[in-house]
């Protein structure tokens, strides 16, 4: 049937509406009830599938005689009885209670077969009359709490059982499923062999047939382990109650235990006074309500932001739903991870208390208990009516990852051994460990932009704020603290690149390096000195995100044993980079090892890693390499610049050059001999490699080489056709004792 048909229906099916006098102004009183019967056909027509087969011819709207002043009544066919306040006045609470009543002549209509359930008729006319919210105000009431309420008066003709109807009905976003279910039935004409039951409408039912399991980078962001579907949202429990705390603009309070109260039943020994570190430990639900009752900020705040765009289902209307005691809202376990990603970085000592739970928290006194020495843990557990868990969630937070587990029909110290065994499965993949390199050092600062594809935040003293769409500078996202893109890698951009950018999977921070001065008689380019300087931005990703990049920067088209000793080189010397700065990260030019941001990693670079580490305790020198003839010509003016006037002859060996220079002093003429690294003179002079030959020819000198790169270490050229492994390329390189004399700075391009 098309819309317009079942539009005419409903008009076609309009009851005539009577009024007496004894509620006025009766005109506006029967346009209401016109306008309210209306809205609640189309409610049941969608639910139902279809339209009511019958309708009262007419229905009498009259003043109740004896009812009490909190409530209507339920009345009978035919007759709606309202209780009005304030005569001649069709106010808020009258509207809704007329709707409430016409509710429930509805279903005595359409669904005459449930005529005696009153359990069924008080829950859809709660829901389709918009009295939800109002009945939710006042003290928080637990789903256990709202059942056994309820179960004490099953016929729902008081306040407090109405209240605990509507704390169930609460559970659920949008329209109630069982009640949806219940009116099919109506349509269907089937016969109402069973009452609605509590269970049935406060059943928090279980979406996920397999358990879900995410560990995601906390360098990189990217995911290192997924199992089942972690992309699907669910009631979170008590999981966000650390976002509650970074929310909130003042720090949590000191509060004092309520006794006998249920949401204050957590752990034995509570002290005198909780604070906060206690409450999220502990996971006191009663802190938290009773913090919202004292001021407390019963949302996110500015992480509120931070959980929408990882997709949190909606905003909480008050402390019960942002500490997940209601499962109005959901979020999705890789949501959940991308969002403890930021908390890492922006609350450190967040995570450090956290680190406590498997000592003095909601997994103390367990077997796995020591297992999760060092690893910050938040529980979190979703209970249905009868308080049987529904869904078990576990956030581990170590240095390197973020792992969430969520196990349907558990409670987290149930299955909390398997956490550790996930983090081990994680711990044994190569390189998830932190690398840090100074990037982008050869630009300006104020020309770098940076933009997230997904959802990117700038920590500004701890608080984020969401990165604006598209590309902005970088400088302003991490003037006051770090830069996270959640969900993709960071696009950046600098001039004289494609305007796309190019992948940077990772985080950025600020660090001003200390002005660089070159040695005494080294010259050296603008363009060197700001490769040595370093950079402003530091960049932090995984070792293998890092090495892989510098790899593709440097030879992309080594592979098999070349590629995995090249590699390790890569790997070897991020650890080793002191000889580079000064004890700052490793650079991105080929003053240190270039890095053009992180690629998809070869499983060569993943085999490199998983090898032991080399034994050699210094930088390792590598190049190209090669046997290419090359020949350059360069003015005999510049060279001399480099080196001195009066040059004589230029000769190159074990990666030095040495040259005479003609001097005069008083009158007389004379040579000197000097010597100074050819790698000086090649990176200056921007030569292929390191000469073998120079020859002068007139105002031009000649020089003769082949191959690429300095010519130290290991020659990248000569492993590929060597046909060796990587362990007897690497010993060719830099032989049995290491590198010798292998100091020299290796050059910016």
């Amino acid at each position: 049937m098309g819309w317009a048909a079942v539009t005419a229906a409903l008009l076609a099916a309009t009851p005539v509406f009577h009024t007496q006098g004894d509620v006025t102004p009766e005109a506006a009183l029967r346009a209401e009830a016109e306008v309210a019967w209306k809205e609640l056909e189309a409610r049941y027509v969608a639910e139902a599938g279809g339209s009511p087969t019958q309708a009262p011819a007419s229905i009498r709207l009259q003043r109740g005689v004896g009812l009490a002043p909190e409530r209507n009544a339920q009345g009978r066919p035919g007759l709606v009885e309202l209780r009005q306040n304030m005569p001649g006045v069709l106010d808020p609470r009258l509207r809704m209670a007329l709707r409430h009543e016409l509710a429930h002549q509805l279903l005595w209509w359409a669904c005459p077969a449930a005529a005696e359930d009153r359990l069924f008729h008080e829950a859809f006319a709660l829901v389709v009359s918009g009295e939800l919210p109002e009945w939710r105000e006042g003290p928080y009431q637990s789903l256990t709490a709202a059942a056994a309420e309820l179960a004490r008066a099953p016929a729902v003709d008081t306040p407090r059982a109405r209240r605990a109807l509507s704390r169930i009905l609460g559970e659920q976003q949008g329209f109630p499923k069982a009640l949806s279910r219940r009116l099919r039935q109506c349509q269907d004409g089937a016969r109402w062999v069973v009452p609605v039951s509590i269970d049935e409408l406060a059943d928090v039912q279980v979406q996920a047939s397999l358990p879900a399991t995410v560990v995601v980078s906390r360098h990189s962001g990217e995911l290192l382990l997924v199992e089942g579907e972690v992309q699907r949202a669910l009631p979170y429990g008590s999981t966000l109650k650390p976002f509650v705390i970074a929310g909130s603009a003042a720090p949590p309070p000191l509060l004092s235990p309520r006794a006998g109260v249920q949401e204050w039943a957590c752990g034995e020994r509570l002290p005198k006074q909780v604070d906060g570190r206690t409450a999220l430990l502990r996971s006191c639900n009663g802190y938290f309500l009773d913090w919202a009752s004292h001021g407390g900020a019963a949302d996110f705040g500015p992480w509120g932001a931070v959980l929408s765009a990882v997709g949190l289902t909606g905003k909480p209307t008050d402390m019960a739903d942002a500490i997940g005691l209601r499962s109005t809202l959901s979020l999705s376990p890789w949501g959940m991870a991308q969002a403890y990603r930021l908390l890492a970085e922006a609350r450190p000592e967040l995570i450090e208390m956290m680190k406590e739970n498997a000592s003095a928290g909601t997994l103390s006194e367990l077997t796995a208990s020591r297992a999760f020495a060092g690893v910050a843990t938040k529980t979190g557990t979703v209970r249905d009516a009868a308080s049987r868990p529904q869904y078990g969630w576990i956030v581990a937070v170590d240095a390197d990852v973020i792992a969430v587990v969520m196990r349907p029909g558990k409670m987290p110290r149930s299955f909390a051994g398997e956490v550790p065994k996930v983090l081990a499965r994680v711990r044994e993949r190569a390189g998830t460990e932190a690398a840090r390199v100074q990037v982008l050092g050869l630009a300006s600062a104020s020309e770098v932009e940076a933009g997230c594809p997904s959802a990117g935040f700038a920590v500004d003293q701890g608080t984020p704020r969401g990165v604006p769409q598209g590309f902005s500078r970088m400088r302003d996202m991490v003037a006051r603290g770090p830069a996270v893109c959640l969900g993709s890698p960071w696009r950046v951009r600098v001039p004289g690149l494609p305007s796309e950018g190019r992948d940077y999977a990772g985080i950025f921070t600020w660090s001003t390096p200390p002005p660089y001065r070159p040695p005494p008689g080294v010259p050296t380019t603008e363009r060197q000195r700001s490769a040595r300087r370093g950079s402003d931005f530091l960049f932090r990703t995984t070792r293998l995100q890092y090495t892989a990049g510098v790899v593709a920067a440097e030879d992309a088209a080594a592979k098999g044993e070349a590629r995995v000793a090249l590699a390790r080189v890569v790997a070897h010397n991020e650890r080793h980079a002191e000889s580079r700065h000064g004890g700052r990260p490793i650079c991105d030019t080929t003053h240190c090892q270039a890095f053009l941001g992180t690629v998809r990693a070869k499983p060569e670079e993943e085999r490199a890693l998983s090898l032991p580490p080399l034994r050699w305790k210094q930088w390792l020198l590598f190049s190209q390499g090669g046997e290419e003839p090359w020949r350059e010509v360069r003015p005999r003016a510049r060279v001399e610049a480099l080196l001195g006037s009066g040059l004589a002859s230029l000769r190159f060996e074990a990666g030095r050059v040495s040259f005479i220079r003609a001097e005069r002093e008083g009158g007389a003429t004379f040579d000197t001999t000097e010597s100074q690294p050819c790698e000086v003179l090649r990176s200056a002079l921007k030569l292929p490699s390191c000469p073998r030959t120079a020859s002068f020819d007139g105002a031009s000198i000649v020089f003769e080489g082949r191959g690429r790169g300095h010519g130290e270490g290991l020659d990248v050229e000569a492993a590929k056709a060597s046909g060796l492994r990587s362990d007897e390329i690497l010993e060719r390189a830099y032989g049995a004792e290491g590198p010798k004399g292998n100091s020299a700075v290796k050059s910016a391009p």
